[in-house]
């Protein structure tokens, strides 16, 4: 299944008033070309480890707005308490994807435990006691997994079996982690009308 294909019938069920939170490697420009609608509204994050987490703690703390994590099998591995964390707090707002390419593409490939079949990050986040978590292999479910999370008024955990394979021809997000960041504060102190970061201060 084509991460892309899949990114694009995402975007396409998300209104401007979603945040997104993803990680850095192949998806990032993926995710720029397929919804470009939410190229401000998304956090490009670097670590992995850290995008579930992050977009836990922006649902709890917008608990009014759609907050979806876009998150890898290497990232969601390296840091599986967080499903537990998830769980626990039961936001109403968290859609978790998580982008199962079996491996740990931008660093070459090598893979994850994913691949040998055995490890089920789904059966996982309901053991954790996420109650809806699921796996899809193919676009159609995929789509149908999306329309229902994105309803849900609990936590909502969706595995995307994906085949790896880079889009070609793509263009190329231009511009770093740190500019990154301002521009998501910046259109979150927008929507929101609140001021994040104020002006620098001088002594």
């Amino acid at each position: 299944m084509s991460r892309y294909e899949c990114m694009k019938l995402l975007g396409a069920r998300l209104t401007d008033d979603a945040l997104v939170i993803l990680s850095l490697g192949g998806a990032v420009d993926e995710w720029y070309n397929a919804a470009p609608h939410m190229r401000e509204a998304s956090l490009f994050q670097q670590q992995l480890g850290c995008v579930t987490p992050e977009a836990f703690g922006l649902a709890v703390g917008l608990p009014h707005r759609q907050i979806v994590s876009l998150d890898t099998d290497g990232g969601l591995l390296f840091n599986l308490g967080a499903l537990a964390t998830v769980s626990n707090e039961q936001p109403k707002n968290l859609f978790i994807v998580v982008w199962d390419n079996e491996c740990y593409q931008s660093i070459g490939g090598p893979r994850t435990h994913t691949q040998q079949g055995r490890v089920d990050l789904a059966g996982i986040a309901r053991g954790a006691g996420i109650t809806h978590a699921y796996t899809a292999t193919t676009l159609e479910d995929f789509d149908r997994h999306c329309e229902a999370g994105l309803a849900a008024e609990e936590p909502y955990v969706l595995v995307a079996k994906t085949d790896g394979i880079l889009e070609p021809g793509i263009k190329r997000k231009h511009s770093d982690g740190r500019e990154d960041k301002y521009i998501f504060v910046r259109h979150v102190e927008s929507i929101e009308g609140i001021t994040i970061m104020g002006p620098s201060e001088h002594n």
